[in-house]
């Protein structure tokens, strides 16, 4: 990383290197540069850098032009100066070469040689401060960053007054202090220390009237300019001078600007008490005490954001009660008020300035100033809790590295530098159950755990909704955790429950969401109705109708307010975000009340539509070569009339960029996506967009839950959608959805469920007229037949699927049916016809451009030769279909296709190698949850030990393989299996086993007409 560079920001902003300046660029890039200057070595978001350099009116393309300063700051500097780091941007900057880090750390060596009396050494390191300025703060990039250059320029100021101090603590020094002094007044005449310190000079020099004429001619400024008479030192110092105190006289004192008698600044604690039933947050607690109690050169400044009712003023109170002794000198706390009715910055200046003892001027910025004066050199803690922006914060920052500042809020306050930040998520169930114990009572958890459990996942693991199911149970002694939990568990009623007191859920998340503007408010609600587990950015954009710059400003925003945070970012590289599950069942609340139904499913109905589309041009980009279950209304040319008029409006395309990651990886965008669009399916059923409903869950059994084995999902959609199409009459709806159905049972090897839907659905299509719809279930219910045994009767219904998809020229179709086809002759022994259907289907899939529909003909073929003894084609065609699936992201057909090629392998005795790779095989199906690949998985395996000689444990996995095969109720998988366990029978010399277990084998392969029943010595 780039290091050698000097910046400065104490005038002038400007980067030099080996003694030549650098060439910046306008004020824009320098004010961008200046702002990560500020915080070097942290990630300073875009939106930030948005705020610091345009403030409240940015221009539309800032996002864009940020990045431009950046591209240009980078050659100026070098390549790997400036991170990209998400939310935004990261300077590499050596701390000792950013003047305003080394004049802070002089000046924090000056302060603490003053505490210790060394005011010689004082001076000095103040001044080797001082000497570092150059003008201006920031100067050269116009109003940008007024508020830190304003803060910069006072921390130049206090480190000037306390080096005039330094310099007066040693006598003798006088006359030359005079001067700069007097200058030093006419230039600052409201700067009440600087005076104090110029009369109490010229006292020293036996000036006295002179002195006294500086206190009156202060007095006239004060009340001229600002209203306001001089404050309570400069009053005292009027008083000593007019008594001649001879203790002015004195140069060792704490402070020469103010006499040795002078009441001292109260000590003041204010701190809130802490609860005693603090629960599961210590490692945040333990970072935040080490950030307020280290030894530092800045003042330490700790921001806690997190959504209401998170436990932030908890925590932070906590925290401050814990490093109190490090700040002896007093601990101040304000609630700010944040989420309610803010409190001005002023307003809570004149509290916290009684607190410590002074009377507030009038102006907010002399409140400032004094109060900054009064906390200067002190180790003074200031908590500020609830605050609600930076504005509201920053003029309430004491000056000096002494103090340290404590800060609550729900917004994260992105603009504001610290030392420390801490987002406080949701208990986990663990610290949660804890917390309800010790509120609820450790009885109420010990009886029911599992109860117990439930409460805190219901409630979200926020511990208000926590403390508040607590105090529900200590106060209801006859109910049990399971009686509440029961409660909970209804989402219309949650939130009446969660409440006691004066504590309640709705109303901390009410005052979130009335805080928010219109479109944020909408989308929240609009969130809330989808219930979706997650969702992307791009989702907003159809939920709101708005572009998509529109829709990352309102999520930023929900991001800011606590209600809506990233979960990660998907395979397909999309950040994902969700609502916790409280703020979703309020957001639903209101989206009720707020919004007419035809709003609601207006809204519902573009999100899945945006999904349905994406679907399309994902599919289209890389074929699966399944079925696909639609009636064609969004087909250019599909059929007409309101119904496809309607669901066109609602299907429209989405925002490049988002398109963009759907066919960048369609496989990855669709694992993404799945459960999002399930939940968005059950949404629209339920709100009776029966249309949109059908063909967006007959769309995705053929794309996103055929990969992964989504069958939860998959079913959810189906049974929503198919009790919607009902309700309505929309019997070809009804139709694709049970040829889904059959499918799902198919790909849960629940045969005879499946054939039972397929048959309705052949049925349903019969009586609609409709021949594609029927030539799917046809496809369906053949492999259905043919898993089951039942090979003659496959055998017909898929000449009858095939000879469907032929008339229509489905390419699709023609590749799945003449598949399935090929298979049920290859069990009947009839190897020609199983090689002119598989070559019919490899043609059909390659005229598709489907690569995985010709990876899984291709293992077909495979087979057939293995059957023929062409053990080397098989193994070729098999690896061919491997290599394929491997660059597809089909764990599951993968591994049935390294199985194929492992068979082939144990036939040309290479038994090890084959053997390593089904146990890859194994683990695939075994995490699919698949059976039927298990129980492939098995057999396999036994036969690679059988071949190595190792009969013990081939007979292990042949017996494990029969006995899922007879769960299964697949006889004649189970049959070969038998087959195969009575050769190990009969090489371990058991003849009669061997002997029963081939003549059962037998009998299954004669009864379902198979090739093996022709084997000779069966």
């Amino acid at each position: 990383m780039n290091t050698d560079t000097d910046y400065r920001l104490l005038g002038p902003v400007e980067a030099w290197r080996a003694g030549r300046r650098l060439a910046l660029g306008g004020p824009k890039p320098r004010a961008l540069l200046a702002a990560l200057l500020l915080e070097p070595g942290r990630v300073v978001s875009v939106d930030a850098l948005i705020d610091a350099i345009w403030g409240e009116r940015p221009p539309d393309t800032a996002r864009s032009l940020i990045q431009s300063y950046v591209s240009a700051l980078r050659r100026a500097l070098s390549a790997d100066a400036i991170e990209t780091r998400p939310p935004g941007y990261l300077i590499h900057a050596d701390a000792t070469l950013v003047d305003r880090v080394e004049f802070e750390r002089l000046a924090v060596r000056g302060r603490q040689a003053a505490a210790d009396g060394d005011h010689a050494a004082a001076a000095r390191l103040l001044g080797d401060a001082l000497a570092l300025w150059r003008g201006p703060a920031l100067g050269g990039i116009g109003e940008t960053l007024r508020a830190m250059a304003d803060q910069l320029e006072e921390a130049r100021q206090a480190a000037l007054e306390e080096r005039i101090a330094a310099d007066l603590a040693q006598t003798g020094r006088e006359t030359e202090l005079v001067a700069e002094l007097t200058a030093l007044v006419a230039t600052h005449p409201t700067r009440e220390r600087l005076r104090g310190q110029l009369m109490l000079a010229l006292y020293r020099l036996g000036r006295q009237a002179d002195a006294l004429a500086v206190y009156l001619e202060g007095r006239d400024v004060l009340a001229e300019e600002l209203g306001i008479d001089p404050g309570p030192d400069l009053r005292r110092m009027h008083e000593a001078i007019l008594r001649a105190d001879e203790a002015l006289l004195a140069g060792d004192a704490a402070d020469p600007a103010v006499p040795r008698d002078a009441v001292a600044v109260p000590v003041a604690a204010l701190l809130p008490p802490t609860i005693g039933d603090f629960t599961g947050r210590d490692s945040q607690l333990a970072d935040v005490r080490a950030a307020l109690s280290r030894a530092r050169e800045a003042m330490p400044v700790v921001v806690l954001s997190g959504p209401g009712g998170v436990g932030k003023s908890t925590l932070g109170v906590r925290a401050a009660h814990q490093v109190a002794d490090a700040y002896p000198d007093g601990q101040l706390y304000a609630e700010l008020r944040g989420a309610t009715d803010p409190v001005a910055p002023g307003e809570v200046l004149g509290r916290l300035l009684y607190a410590l003892g002074a009377d507030p001027p009038d102006g907010d910025a002399e409140r400032r100033d004094l109060f900054r004066s009064l906390v200067a050199g002190r180790r003074v803690l200031l908590v500020l809790d609830d605050a609600a922006s930076e504005s509201q914060v920053r003029p309430l920052l004491p000056g000096s590295a002494t103090c340290g500042v404590l800060i609550t809020a729900r917004a994260r306050l992105g603009a504001l530098p610290c030392t420390h930040r801490a987002d406080l998520d949701v208990l986990d169930t663990e610290p949660g159950t804890e917390l309800l114990g010790r509120v609820a009572g450790e009885r109420r958890v010990t009886d029911e755990p599992d109860a117990a459990r439930r409460i805190v996942e219901l409630c979200g693991g926020l511990p208000l909704a926590i403390r508040i199911a607590g105090a529900r149970l200590a106060t209801r002694t006859h109910w049990t955790a399971r009686m509440l939990a029961d409660r909970l568990a209804d989402e219309h009623h949650r939130l009446d429950e969660l409440a006691v007191g004066d504590l309640e859920v709705r109303a901390g998340l009410g005052l979130s969401y009335r805080a928010l503007d219109a479109p944020a408010r909408t989308a929240l609600r609009r969130l809330g109705l989808l219930s979706a587990p997650d969702v992307a950015a791009w989702v907003v954009t159809a939920l709101l109708d708005v572009p998509e710059a529109e829709a990352d400003r309102v999520v930023e925003q929900l991001i800011d307010a606590q209600l809506l945070h990233c979960t990660g970012v998907d395979r397909a590289g999309q950040p994902r975000y969700r609502p916790h599950d409280l703020v979703r069942v309020y957001a639903a609340e209101r989206a009720d009340a707020e919004d007419p139904p035809a709003e609601r499913a207006a809204a519902v109905g573009r999100a899945l539509g945006a999904w349905l589309w994406l679907t399309g041009r994902a599919a289209s980009a890389t074929p699966s070569g399944a079925v696909e279950l639609h009636r064609g209304l969004l087909d250019a040319g599909g059929p007409g009339g309101a119904e496809a008029e309607a669901l066109r409006k609602l299907v429209r395309p989405v925002g490049p960029e988002a398109t963009q990651r759907a066919l960048a990886d369609p496989a990855a965008w669709f694992e993404a996506e799945a459960d999002a669009i399930a939940a968005a399916v059950e949404r629209a059923a339920a709100l009776d967009l029966h249309t949109l409903s059908c063909e967006a869950a007959a769309a995705l059994c053929s794309s996103a839950y055929t990969v992964g084995n989504r069958f939860e999902a998959w079913w959810r959609t189906h049974d929503a959608a198919l009790a919607a199409a009902r309700r309505a009459e929309d019997r070809a709806g009804e139709a694709l959805l049970l040829i889904g159905l059959g499918q799902l049972r198919y790909e849960q090897d629940r045969f005879p469920e499946s054939q039972g839907y397929f048959k309705q659905a052949a049925g349903l299509c019969a009586e609609l007229g409709d021949i594609r719809g029927r030539a799917a279930a046809f496809a369906g219910l053949g492999s259905a037949l043919r898993e089951a045994g039942r090979l003659r009767a496959a055998q017909e219904t898929l000449v009858r699927a095939v000879d469907g998809f032929r008339r229509l020229s489905d390419d699709p179709g023609i590749g799945l049916s003449c598949r399935y086809a090929g298979s049920v002759q290859l069990e009947l022994g009839d190897f020609e016809a199983s090689r002119a259907f598989l070559d019919e289907s490899l043609r059909a899939y390659r005229r598709l451009g489907s690569r995985r529909g010709e990876s899984l003909t291709l293992r077909s073929l495979g087979l057939v030769h293995r059957a023929l003894g062409e053990y080397g084609a098989a193994e070729d065609l098999s690896g061919r279909a491997v290599d394929l699936l491997r660059t597809l992201g089909d764990p599951l057909m993968l591994a049935y296709a390294m199985q194929a090629r492992a068979k082939s392998r144990i036939r040309l005795g290479r038994s090890a190698e084959a053997a390593a790779e089904i146990r890859t095989v194994l683990d695939v199906c075994r995490g699919q949850r698949d059976r039927f690949g298990e129980a492939l998985g098995l057999r396999t395996l036994g036969e690679c030990e059988l071949a190595a000689g190792r009969l013990d444990t081939a007979e292990q996995h042949l017996t494990a393989a029969a006995a899922l095969w007879n769960d299964l109720e697949l006889p004649l998988p189970r049959a070969r299996t038998l087959r195969d366990l009575a050769a190990a029978r009969e090489a371990a010399g058991d003849r009669v086993a061997a002997g029963a277990l081939r003549a059962e084998a037998r009998e299954v392969f004669t009864a379902y007409e198979a090739r093996e029943r022709n084997e000779p010595g069966l």
